[in-house]
């Protein structure tokens, strides 16, 4: 099983810019299907984007699409978000996830997935 470390969240102006990264453990990162989601406070987590084990799916949420793009680099196990043109409401707690699937779904429910990073705080200012 893998470990999860999320970093690259901080303070930013509205429209701007940031890449949140996670380090994965091990050498089996390639076995996952990946994820981010964020959550508000007194909000559900919420689904962000997720991309399958090669990296040749990805799928994002409405709400991030053409700002946000999910990415992975196997070789580095290392998981990827750039979000761009950043509002208020991206304000959240960030997490990754990870979820052992060697198919081409992208997985989108929280309940998917087994494996969860400790978060990072993305709080965007207006």
């Amino acid at each position: 099983q893998v470990n999860l470390v999320e970093s690259g969240g901080g303070l930013v102006q509205a429209g701007g810019s940031l890449r949140l990264s996670c380090a994965a453990s091990g050498r089996t990162f390639s076995r996952y299907a990946m994820g981010w989601f964020r959550q508000a406070p007194g909000n559900e987590r919420e689904f962000v984007a997720g991309i399958n084990w090669s990296g040749g799916r990805t799928y994002h949420a409405d709400s991030v699409k053409g700002r946000f793009t999910i990415s992975r680099d196997n070789a580095k196990y290392t998981l990827y978000l750039q979000m761009n043109s950043l509002k208020p409401e991206d304000t959240a707690v960030y997490y990754c996830a990870a979820r052992m699937a060697n198919d081409i779904n992208v997985y989108k429910s929280p309940t998917d997935y087994d494996v969860w990073g400790q978060g990072t705080q993305v709080t965007v200012s207006s």
